[in-house]
């Protein structure tokens, strides 16, 4: 393709890239999106959110089958486990969906360049980008193409954050990606983090037959959940067969030939000890992916965390450059970066699009699922907000009930004197899905009275966030 000049040019093709690029585009904008993974949809698409969504439904199916079944009268016998079937069916996922969204660049006409973009001039109106594309390890070693732009977006995600002094190779000693590729169920596994991608690979692993135990520095899973959420959570897990350490440090973590040794000792100081496993996984989180990117050269100001400093309209330091999405930090989840996405390119074309933070869902998709949005109980009570607070359990629910999926519970938090709905928690079946009636509410300034007057279909799991918002006024029907 030769040398060209756009009105926007988005580097990253993750969920906020290549949003923002097709809602560009659907705005009439010249757009262009350069990724240099080979494959659109970032981390999320290729090697996050979506592979591991889908081992989760797969080792879901087969422990409901290993176990649960004959509950229901259904008596099966030698089920096997064929683990190459069911990462190619992972594999199959994240092929189409990546397809897909080419047959949608295509659809709303973004150009696509597969390569590693970097801003190579920022100059007001005519920024340059240059992109390598020997990145991909193809035979064009050393061949780049400069384009230019009016804007350019950086949507370049975030990356595993390391452990200091521990080697990930993918074997033995793995980061999430290696997580969604083992080629067989290790005996054993020692996940280092009790975080979302910790806990939802242990749980993969551990429902296909790893003994699993989680190590976490906090004496506490999942920040930043509500207390109350996080503890109940743990006590389902262990149910299960997740072991925990929390309270405790990892000072080291030493690969053998077959197995990995992983030194520990309490986070306040202690005994050291030794916890041996066939596989250890590092999830203890991720930092922005901002290296090569030309950032420096161009003056784009960083933040002391690494992170890409925006301001209330995402552009930086330096006129036309803009950044969504995990490079900027706040809460590094997919749809937030998607969200960002679409707010730039509609500013861009002058219209006045907003984000309310406070609403954005959070999902952790264990099973139970956790979903939380807004404030928690611990914040509330450290602003000083007085609210009342109603909780209804899925034991009392008919379909969860019917379903067998009686764990967890529905917790709203309502402003004492305008009943204004602050937050909702929630550990069950489908809370991810559940949750999303009160992200709705929370945009529309929604009461706990609005939702709890609102009549929900019967018998559904929804029928529990009605109950929840009837006991904020401790009027619940069911319990």
């Amino acid at each position: 393709m030769s040398d060209s000049s756009y009105d926007v040019i988005v580097i990253g093709g993750g969920p906020g890239g290549y949003v923002c690029a097709i809602r560009a585009a659907q705005l009439g904008l010249k757009t262009a999106c350069v990724e240099s993974r080979g494959s659109l949809g970032g981390t999320c698409l290729n090697v996050g959110c979506i592979p591991s969504k889908a081992l989760l439904q797969s080792s879901h199916f087969y422990e409901e089958a290993n176990v649960h079944f004959a509950d229901h009268g259904i008596k099966v016998s030698d089920v096997k486990l064929d683990l190459k079937t069911m990462m190619s069916r992972k594999d199959d996922v994240v092929t189409q969906l990546t397809q897909g969204i080419e047959f949608l660049f295509k659809k709303n006409k973004v150009d696509y360049f597969k390569g590693l973009g970097s801003i190579t001039k920022a100059e007001p109106g005519a920024h340059e980008v240059t992109i390598k594309l020997d990145s991909l390890g193809k035979n064009d070693q050393g061949k780049a193409q400069k384009i230019t732009t009016k804007n350019v977006v950086v949507a370049t995600g975030s990356e595993v954050t390391p452990l200091p002094g521990v080697n990930i190779d993918e074997k033995t000693i793995i980061s999430s990606t290696g997580a969604l590729d083992l080629k067989e169920v290790p005996k054993s596994m020692v996940v280092i983090g009790a975080g979302v991608i910790g806990l939802e690979m242990g749980s993969v692993w551990r429902r296909l037959g790893a003994d699993v135990t989680v190590v976490e520095y906090l004496d506490f899973i999942l920040p930043p959940m509500d207390a109350e959420v996080r503890k109940q959570t743990q006590r389902i897990l262990e149910k299960q067969g997740l072991k925990f350490r929390l309270g405790t440090k990892v000072t080291g973590v030493r690969a053998g030939t077959s197995s990995a040794t992983v030194s520990v000792e309490a986070a306040t100081g202690g005994d050291a000890e030794s916890l041996k496993a066939d596989v250890v996984l590092v999830a203890i989180g991720r930092r922005p992916f901002t290296h090569g990117l030309g950032l420096d050269k161009a003056g784009v100001n960083l933040t002391d965390h690494g992170f890409v400093e925006v301001d209330d309209h995402f552009q930086t330091n330096v006129e036309g450059i803009f950044a969504i999405g995990d490079v900027i930090g706040g809460m590094m989840l997919a749809h937030k970066a998607e969200d960002e996405g679409v707010v730039v390119a509609e500013l861009l074309t002058g219209l006045t699009p907003h984000i309310n933070y406070g609403a954005i869902a959070s999902v952790v998709y264990t099973w139970p699922e956790v979903a939380s949005v807004g404030k928690t109980e611990e914040q509330l009570k450290e602003a000083g907000t007085r609210y009342k607070s109603g909780k209804f359990p899925f034991t009392a629910n008919s379909r969860a009930r019917a379903n067998g999926d009686t764990d967890g519970f529905v917790k709203i938090l309502a402003d004492a004197e305008t009943d204004e709905v602050l937050g909702c928690h929630i550990i069950g079946p489908l809370a991810g899905d559940l949750i999303m009636e009160i992200s709705l509410g929370m945009e529309f300034t929604a009461s706990a009275e609005d939702i709890g007057r609102t009549c929900h279909a019967h018998p559904q799991l929804g029928e529990a966030v009605k109950e929840a918002a009837l006991a904020v006024h401790k009027r619940p029907i069911h319990m």
